[in-house]
């Protein structure tokens, strides 16, 4: 086996050298300079720059890794630094710069090789590189700055989708990455990215019966509007959010790569841009840090992985309430800020946040035959769980009551979601056309931007949009006194008008729209419309009678 010439002549000044490399702030690439310094002293291996455990550890896999290739490390005191030393380093894509860096210093690699090249990857003991997180922000750091980028062969096609793929080096291990720079072999090129076909959505056709869901859903779908769903079991909610995308434009260029960022920051395997808009339903088990982001190093969450999507909460009431409260200020505001000692990091969560919970733990509060003996009082205590803020987060409220057998078996298959989509695609160009005029155009190229939803709306532009003549003024204010409206519920309220008549073809908001915008509106009280259906409580003894629910 060939052997490199491992430490300088003896009476030589310390040997240094240096490769770029990148370190994670949200799904930003910063850049980051791995130094090594070599000098006299006792042997020693030291890595400096405020990294974390698996940074610290990166000593015994490019020491393991060198060996392999026959590589030994001077007996001298070698230093590493990463720079600049006050940003927090985590992961551990700095292994292969970590290698290169001790490769140049103990001459095994020729001098400046690696110059206008940013490099990442993990290594394995026997000097195989394995898929790291960030390659995608690393790529496109490297496209803006004129650099050519050093990966992992698995994470080829992810850094290809950046910009050029001949400004790709994809190596499957540290030897075939050695001669590549040494021109003793030529790794390949990295293939063109290629999208993959998506699975079909499933089809609103699917759906017998509850025509005012599906005119719901339309709604929704047409102004990007926040939706609750309160019904029995069995009653086709779950069905009906999956059925949601299928209604969605596709994803605007700008908005597939913050989504495809915000997958390869997470770590999630192969990147691919997508058309279909994301749908997330965590478990009602998940965590705040799940669902807002955070942990240990700070990745995105739920809310984040369906930016640009639905972010799906089955079971709402089932969910901690803290998990609950933390994702208030996100469905606000489109962003996910996560803040720790050492950092503070924000990633992108513009969601369409749809619910479903039943009226009441057993869910039968609405039919004596099956409801427990403590209704109608469960359904208030079930549903006291949630809220009256993140309650007015959601735009629309509606009921479900199951759909009867003879019903489903009468009734042929629904509107299919075609139709249905062509309708909301028209809605939002109104719309997109309309509020674009009224916000000011952004400095964002066109064939980037995003559609403007009418669920975005707020202050003078959405004073200029939803403007209300008299009759229709008179009937929002009557309704704000009974439904005891607050300021972002009339806000929201005329959004919901708005759409209702961008969908209608309406210029303007009308009696008819306000009113069916209304009517979407969740009343006062924990339970309101559960009630009355469900009358009088029950005697405990009688022949129906269930056990009542555990204390609450």
């Amino acid at each position: 086996m060939h052997r490199w010439p491992c430490s300088p002549e003896p009476g030589a000044v310390p040997l240094t050298a240096r490769v770029d490399t990148i370190a994670l702030t949200g799904i930003r690439a910063v850049p980051v300079e791995v130094q090594v310094a070599i000098s006299a002293g006792l042997p020693a291996f030291a890595v400096v720059g405020l990294g974390d455990k698996a940074v610290t550890e990166a000593r015994e896999r490019v020491r393991a890794a060198l060996g392999r290739l026959g590589l030994t490390l001077p007996a001298r005191r070698i230093l590493v630094n990463l720079a600049p030393a006050g940003l927090a380093k985590e992961g551990s894509h700095y292994d292969l710069p970590i290698a290169l860096a001790l490769m140049l210093g103990i001459g095994a690699l020729p001098s400046g090789v690696l110059d206008g090249h940013l490099a990442l990857g993990e290594l394995a003991l026997d000097g195989t590189l394995a898929a790291v997180a960030g390659v995608l922000p690393a790529a496109v750091l490297a496209a803006e700055t004129g650099r050519r980028i050093i990966c992992p062969a698995a994470s080829a096609e992810e850094a290809a989708w950046a910009g050029d793929r001949h400004a790709v080096i994809a190596a499957p291990d540290l030897l075939g990455l050695l001669g590549h720079l040494t021109g003793r072999s030529t790794l390949p090129t990295p293939p063109e990215p290629r999208l993959d076909g998506e699975p079909p959505l499933p089809d609103m056709a699917d759906i017998r019966g509850q025509p005012v869901a599906r005119r719901a859903l339309e709604i929704a779908a047409a102004g990007r509007h926040n939706l609750l769903m309160i019904g029995p079991p069995g009653a086709g909610k779950s069905m009906l959010a999956r059925r949601l995308p299928g209604l969605l434009p596709p994803l605007a260029p700008a908005e597939s790569l913050d989504l495809c960022l915000i997958e390869s920051v997470a770590g999630r395997g192969q990147v691919r841009p997508r058309i279909s808009r994301p749908f997330r339903d965590p478990h009602h088990s998940a965590s705040a840090a799940a669902l807002v982001g955070g942990g240990n190093r700070a990745r995105p969450g739920e809310i984040s992985l369906a930016h640009g999507g639905v972010l799906f909460l089955d079971e709402l009431p089932e969910f901690a309430r803290p998990t609950l409260e933390a994702l208030r200020q996100p469905v606000e505001s489109g962003e996910a800020v996560v803040s720790r000692a050492a950092m503070h990091v924000s990633y992108p969560a513009r969601v369409q946040l749809l619910a479903a919970m039943n009226p009441c733990r057993c869910g039968h509060v609405a039919d004596p035959m099956l409801a427990c003996n403590r209704a109608p009082r469960c359904a208030a205590d079930y549903q006291s769980r949630l809220s009256g803020p993140l309650l007015d987060r959601f735009d629309m409220t509606i009921e479900l009551a199951p759909t009867p057998p003879a019903a489903i078996l009468a009734h042929g298959p629904g509107e299919a979601s075609a139709p249905i989509r062509a309708r909301v695609l028209a809605a939002r160009a109104r719309a997109d056309a309309r509020n674009r005029g009224l916000a000011g155009l952004d400095d964002t190229p066109a064939h980037l931007r995003r559609p403007m939803t009418n669920a975005e709306l707020e202050g003078t532009a959405l004073d200029q949009a939803a403007a209300l003549d008299e009759p229709a003024r008179e009937l929002m204010l009557r309704a704000s006194e009974r439904l005891r409206l607050s300021a972002r519920g009339v806000t929201r309220v005329l959004r919901v008008a708005l759409t209702i008549a961008d969908l209608a073809g309406r210029q303007r908001i009308g009696r008819p729209q306000l009113s069916e915008a209304l009517a979407y509106r969740r009343p006062p009280g924990p339970a309101a419309g559960l009630r009355a259906a469900a009358g009088p409580p029950r005697d405990r003894g009688g022949p129906h009678a269930r056990p009542s629910h555990p204390p609450q």
